[in-house]
């Protein structure tokens, strides 16, 4: 089974990127806690506000490819955190952004997202700006990462016994300025999963990689398959292209 990154710690020189917010109640679940979806929602706004503050040549040409949440400790409703973004390494075409979240009590969660650097009017992978990399080296002590897709690797397939399938309906407000499903929208399915199973709490390990794009108007399914040591769930388009794969892992368990 793939073995995910770990997380590592705030850099100590090189640039970093800080905001605080309040969990509203709109990020919430009924318990209070905040939910994988909202803090998806985070990890975009605080992306794109470094990109701003930073004055990157390019601050919107970037998809994400995959994201890793390492949840040690939900925050919760009313609850402050702090957000700190940096980056973690880089490739030819691509970065890996870190970003922790904490409360000053209580509230833990690392995360690493793998960003792909993209032609606007093709969505094709391009070089990265040719500011990027000295704004960005010092903090990611000149890591160097891969962009491949791993979670599709040594899974059983779509029909194997025991993999539950389910219509996901989208709905308009899941489509963001691009015209694709929103990453955070894909979450949504984990917070489903773990809804139904009140025996999956932090610490958890949940991943998220993007195969292909959702546009508007495509049937999609959830197919569940519960594995040896993890959930996966799969977006999937049309019976058996996978848009999307979802890994839930205990970090307790591992």
């Amino acid at each position: 089974m793939w073995q995910p990154a770990i997380p590592v710690p705030l850099p100590a020189v090189g640039r970093r990127f800080g905001a605080d917010r309040r969990v509203r109640l709109g990020d919430v679940t009924p318990k209070g806690r905040l939910r994988l979806d909202a803090t998806a929602r985070y990890l975009q706004d605080i992306a794109n506000d470094d990109a701003v503050d930073g004055a990157y040549s390019d601050v919107h040409g970037w998809v994400v490819r995959r994201t890793e949440m390492w949840v040690y400790d939900f925050p919760v409703y009313m609850q402050d955190v702090s957000l700190t973004t940096w980056c973690g390494g880089y490739g030819s075409h691509w970065a890996e952004r870190r970003t922790t979240i904490r409360g000053a009590s209580s509230g833990h969660i690392e995360t690493a997202a793998l960003w792909v650097h993209v032609d606007l009017k093709s969505l094709k992978p391009s070089p990265l700006p040719a500011d990027f990399v000295p704004l960005v080296d010092e903090a990611s002590g000149g890591r160097k990462i891969r962009a491949n897709l791993v979670l599709g690797k040594e899974l059983p397939s779509l029909s194997e016994d025991g993999a539950k399938r389910q219509v996901w309906p989208t709905r308009f407000a899941d489509f963001d300025a691009v015209g694709h499903l929103n990453n955070a929208s894909y979450w949504i399915a984990a917070e489903e999963y773990l809804s139904a199973h009140g025996d999956l709490r932090a610490p958890l390990h949940v991943t998220v990689e993007h195969h292909l794009s959702v546009d508007p108007g495509q049937g999609i399914e959830i197919v569940t398959q519960e594995l040896p040591g993890r959930v996966v769930l799969r977006h999937v388009l049309g019976g058996d292209r996978v848009a999307a794969l979802t890994q839930i892992v205990r970090l307790d368990q591992k």
